[in-house]
């Protein structure tokens, strides 16, 4: 046989040697990291909901997670994040996508305010960059935008001070005011607001312009934090609803598609950007759907569990914390880490007939 470049390649280029030879549920040596993770150096958490799981699991394994706008220790975790605290390292809760951080980051720097600030929720007001927050709303307008005052600077606060960014993208699909193009987390009238189809309208955003918005998310924060660094991943997680016409697993694989090709020219790209691959962990064919919950979209706290673990051991680093006591208790490791994940997505389920 003559030579070939796919000859005598490391073993985990195969797919008979890499996945189909692999013990079930081995995660396999799916990641080398392009630069080391440094537990004392500041880390900044941000995306949709799976990015709650790693953030925990990074401050559980000793890494220095950042927190803006933290609480007495002794408050209640079951508590603090209903009102949306300890999920990221600041209360912006789930950013579902790009569009969304770049937004937050143009706010924060002063150089964008979204239109429909306010909105209300029966007699009371929340924010509506960020309506979870609040279960039962603030008093008036003036309340809500101070308290939005206070969490930009925190935030400009944050990235400033980072050393290393984890950001998961979450979606492609969101809904935006028309005129002035603001993006929302979450739908007019789905937690808050009203629904006008004449004020607002769908967007799904394609590879494209999701890749220039990381650029310019990547740009802005590297003029506050020069040395910064990404860790950038994609939720495994599937969407909840779609309101793109399509059915909604074609309008997962296109959104998750979109997200992962953005991930890897972004990784291709630059020397700052890293990859870690918990989207292919998750939804691995090696793992036979073992790391969803039985409603097939919610991963289970084994399926977190592995890919932190693979996570620590890529960084020389012994996992221990929520990933090891899982192996101890998994039933209450996983009902602990459920419970304590916000995904204001997930309400659209409520819709279904």
């Amino acid at each position: 046989m003559s030579n070939s470049p796919y000859q005598d390649l490391d073993p985990r280029a195969y797919w008979r040697t890499g996945v189909s030879q692999r013990s079930p549920l081995e995660p396999g040596d799916l990641y080398h990291p392009k630069f080391p993770m440094r537990k004392r150096k500041p880390i900044v958490t941000i995306g949709s909901c799976f990015a709650q799981h790693i953030g925990r699991n990074l401050r559980l394994a000793g890494f220095n997670v950042m927190d803006g706008e933290p609480l007495h220790k002794d408050f209640p975790d079951e508590l603090a994040a209903k009102y949306g605290y300890r999920l990221f390292s600041a209360r912006y809760a789930n950013v579902y996508t790009a569009r969304q951080f770049r937004q937050l980051l143009d706010e924060a720097d002063g150089t964008h305010i979204p239109s429909d600030r306010v909105w209300k929720m029966g007699e009371r007001f929340v924010d509506a960059q960020r309506p979870g927050v609040e279960p039962d709303g603030l008093p008036d307008e003036e309340t809500v935008l101070a308290h939005r005052e206070a969490h930009l600077r925190v935030v400009k606060d944050l990235f400033t001070n980072a050393s290393t960014v984890v950001f998961t993208f979450g979606l492609t699909e969101a809904w935006q005011c028309k005129e002035s193009g603001t993006v929302f987390p979450t739908a007019p009238g789905t937690i808050a607001g009203t629904f006008d189809p004449e004020r607002y309208e769908f967007v799904n955003f394609n590879m494209i312009s999701v890749f220039k918005d990381f650029q310019a998310i990547r740009r802005k924060i590297m003029e506050w934090a020069p040395g910064v660094k990404f860790l950038i991943t994609v939720s495994p997680v599937p969407l909840t609803a779609t309101a793109s016409g399509q059915h909604v697993e074609v309008a997962s694989s296109y959104s998750k598609s979109v997200l992962r090709a953005v991930c890897g020219l972004a990784y291709e790209r630059f020397n700052n950007v890293d990859y870690f691959p918990s989207y292919e962990i998750i939804t691995s064919q090696n793992a036979r759907g073992a790391y969803y919950e039985p409603n097939m979209r919610s991963v289970s706290a084994k399926g977190v569990e592995t890919a932190m673990n693979l996570f620590m051991t890529a960084h020389g680093i012994t996992p221990k914390g929520a990933a090891s006591k899982a192996q101890a208790a998994p039933e209450r490791e996983e009902f602990d880490d459920e419970d304590l994940t916000v995904c204001e997505e997930s309400l659209l389920e409520a819709f279904a007939k």
